[in-house]
């Protein structure tokens, strides 16, 4: 067997070495799973582990491999699902005292796919409650640290996903992404996050806010990302919001380079005040994307800012959860999904229906810019990473995390795809994300450009939690 440290491989590594024999499965998730025993203390991922049933798994994948049996490329590859998502066998806590630690009976559509692809699952990473925000803590498992500094946020929703593939404790790892979900704590944590055009990774029970939800993967390659994709990007019908057409293989044109396409950039998205630093980064990965062959052409777009359509649908959800609660679950529920219910009930039918119609001529405002370029790129979030247990920044005058994430839920609003992209850290070795999207069903485009970037700019990843601390 090879001498390779079999928990600091990528999936597409794992799978080449299960094919020539130089390791097994088996090998590959008690990898995984040392990893999770060394750092998850320290950052608090995980929320479930299932050590037999993973170890169970990978036994089968290894005969499977041995026999030339294999059922994908991602057989035996260690992987996580985020508490939101239905796994059969595991607790769904969905970061909420209103539920139970009752097993599931059931997989969710991303369960399934990865299961029938022969994936090993480890367990159930962190989300806040019900996803509603975009930081990672609740009243059942406590926060999610940031692997870079863990004394702030990896963001969220999907912070215990991001977390865990910053730190590899398994090579592919889903989230889910409602308002940014996966592109916040992707470019908090510096891993690369990717969100498909609605209806191409199906879901099912229903998310929330059912017409923002998007499944997509969190990886450290976007190799690793389309051989997720290539799994569970396939049509279901459990999901009524499901569309077909997904590409054959996402990954067809990764290496075909950024000769050719003509990117958007815009600084702002013309109504966000960004940080200097992320933005100094931003711009430098715009500079590099040219340097690399794409036509980069910025632009100020004029758009007003859709937050408040966003916070009409967003808010009715919370809404619709409290409303649904007795006296005492209310009092269970995360006190900030209260106060959004309590925005919303002076709203009326008729100011919803507006908040649709306005979301219509945004999405058409951002699909015509798919007429003229190929992609948009922004920063992926306007800041760094905050102190952990925080909505919004200390001392900010800021009182909900839209304001400060600026730029994914417009993506959500319109549900084209939009990728989260590492480039580089501030001067405190923070991680910060650009962000690209394309037009509806343009995912393998958006693919194509990020793996160009990181090709020629490759992320780096914490060691250990708080490598700061071991350098010094």
């Amino acid at each position: 067997m090879s001498e390779t440290d079999l928990g600091s491989c990528t999936a597409a590594q794992l799978s080449d070495l299960f094919a020539r024999r130089e390791a097994s499965p088996l090998e590959a998730t008690r990898a995984a799973l040392d990893r999770i025993d060394r750092y998850n203390d320290a950052v608090n991922a995980y929320v479930h582990v299932d050590r037999e049933g993973a170890e169970a798994a990978a036994t089968e994948s290894a005969r499977r491999w041995g026999q030339g049996a294999q059922l994908s490329p991602i057989d035996g590859v260690p992987v996580s699902m985020k508490d939101l998502t239905e796994v059969k066998g595991m607790p769904a806590r969905d970061g909420s005292l209103l539920t139970s630690d009752k097993p599931c009976d059931r997989d969710a559509p991303p369960t399934e796919r990865m299961r029938e692809a022969g994936a090993v699952i480890l367990g159930k990473t962190n989300t806040p409650e019900f996803g509603w925000k975009g930081v990672t803590d609740n009243r059942v498992f406590g926060a999610t640290m940031n692997p870079w500094d863990t004394s702030l946020t990896p963001g969220g929703s999907s912070g215990g996903a991001a977390a865990a593939a910053a730190l590899n404790m398994g090579a592919l790892h889903q989230g889910g992404d409602s308002g940014g979900s996966i592109r916040i704590p992707a470019s908090f944590t510096g891993v690369y996050g990717f969100k498909p055009t609605f209806g191409w990774t199906p879901q099912w029970p229903p998310a929330k806010t059912p017409t923002l939800s998007h499944i997509g993967p969190m990886t450290r390659t976007v190799d690793d990302a389309a051989m997720m994709l290539n799994v569970i990007g396939r049509y279901s019908y459990r999901d009524p919001y499901a569309t077909r057409g997904q590409p054959e293989d996402w990954a067809r044109d990764l290496d075909d380079g950024l000769k050719g396409l003509r990117i958007a950039f815009s600084p702002d998205l013309g109504y966000a005040t960004v940080d200097p630093q992320v933005a100094a980064r931003v711009r430098e990965a715009a500079e590099k994307l040219e340097e690399l062959g794409a036509e980069v052409v910025e632009i100020d777009p004029g758009f007003e800012s859709p937050i408040k359509i966003f916070q009409m649908i967003w808010f009715t959800a919370s809404l619709d959860l409290y409303k649904s609660c007795t006296g005492d679950e209310c009092a269970k529920l995360d006190p900030g999904i209260v106060a959004n219910a309590k925005a919303a009930e002076d709203w009326t039918a008729l100011d919803h229906f507006r908040a649709l119609s306005e979301r219509a001529r945004f999405t058409q405002a951002l699909e015509r810019f798919n007429q003229d370029y190929h992609l948009l790129m922004t920063p992926s979030v306007a800041i760094p990473p905050f102190e952990v247990n925080q909505e919004v920044p200390p001392g900010s005058d800021m009182s909900d995390w839209t304001e400060w994430s600026p730029f994914s839920y417009p993506f959500n609003l319109s549900q084209q795809p939009a990728a989260s992209v590492p480039c580089g850290f501030t001067a405190d070795g923070l991680p910060v994300g650009f962000q690209l999207a394309g037009g509806k069903f343009d995912d393998v485009r958006v693919l194509r450009a990020s793996k160009a970037y990181l090709d020629a700019n490759p992320a780096r990843f914490p060691t250990v939690p708080n490598p700061a601390e071991l350098a010094a």
